[in-house]
């Protein structure tokens, strides 16, 4: 499936991190998503029906970052990821990145990040105990 939705660089501030002074602090990071589907019927119907709002999309993502507390950020994506692959049943494929500017580091770097891509076989349960 080559259509895409993409949500790019929602900031949030979170606390989210191994250590206690990320815990303690907090540290803003970047979410990125990007989500596969087909977008024929919603570019033929002009129906907000026929696809995935990306203000919904982005609204999950920031609930997750800031109502939640993970040690990895590999965490976080795979709540984000599994949350809108429950709730929007036309996504095929979502990609999640969280970029993350502050990390501590003993090093002049830009941002340290990752990035997964999980489909519908890959589905995890939203309320998996984290």
């Amino acid at each position: 499936m080559t259509d895409r939705i993409l949500v790019h660089r929602l900031a949030v501030f979170a606390r989210h991190g191994v250590l206690p002074e990320e815990e303690r602090l907090g540290q803003r990071f970047y979410i990125s998503l990007e989500c596969r589907l087909d977008l024929s019927q919603a570019g033929r119907s002009d129906d907000v029906a026929a696809t995935v709002s990306y203000a919904d999309l982005a609204e999950i993502a920031l609930d997750i970052a800031t109502n939640r507390r993970f040690s990895l950020i590999e965490a976080l994506a795979e709540a984000i990821a599994g949350t809108c692959l429950a709730r929007f049943p036309r996504i095929e494929t979502i990609a999640v990145r969280i970029d993350k500017p502050s990390a501590p580091i003993p090093a002049v770097l830009d941002y340290a990040a990752i990035e997964i891509v999980r489909g519908r076989a890959d589905r995890i349960s939203p309320t998996e105990k984290r």
